[in-house]
């Protein structure tokens, strides 16, 4: 017992006594840094990510409520412009050249450049088809010359707004 008992307690001692490796220790150390460091650098990867998606969001809805507001402005603006179309279609000719009326002339001529640069466009009459889209058909009537479905007169302008239309043109089509 006494051997076995000696043998024991000097095996003990020796792996109080023996030094452990501090390399090893700090080699632990640093790969336990170098993880947490990889997971943060990962973790802030993801949050400028993240942000960056949501500014680009941000600006795209700023954007789009700027574009709406602009529309509902122009929407409540249209008819005026469309009264002062109708007075200087009907002018007297007897008024053209006239200084006042040449100033009012002007005035339109600003509302239309403002509309242009506000990215407003007049709905044109296009390859004088139908088209639901942009039309809206106040009549149809027979025509012998046009083919179906052909727009034969416009009696009220319309806009858009890029690809929204913020009124259609109010159109005479054409049926055989």
């Amino acid at each position: 017992m006494n051997e076995s008992g000696e043998t024991k307690t000097n095996a003990a001692q020796a792996t109080e006594t023996e030094p452990t490796d501090p390399c090893a220790e700090v080699r632990q150390q640093l790969e336990e840094a170098r993880a947490a460091s990889e997971s943060h650098l990962d973790q802030w990867r993801r949050t400028a990510a993240e942000f960056a998606n949501y500014k680009k969001r941000v600006e795209r809805d700023n954007a789009e409520f700027l574009k709406s507001a602009t529309a509902g402005f122009i929407k409540r603006l249209l008819p005026i412009v469309d009264d002062i179309e109708r007075g200087f279609e009907n002018l007297p000719e007897h008024l053209r050249g006239d200084g006042w009326v040449n100033g009012v002339d002007l005035v339109r001529q600003k509302l239309n450049a403002l509309l242009a640069n506000e990215g407003i466009e007049v709905i044109e009459r296009g390859a004088g088809s139908f088209d639901p889209a942009l039309h809206e058909a106040v009549t149809y009537e027979p025509s012998e010359e046009l083919e179906d479905g052909e727009i034969i007169d416009v009696i009220q302008k319309g806009y858009r707004l890029g690809e929204r239309v913020l009124r259609p043109a109010q159109v005479r089509v054409a049926k055989r």
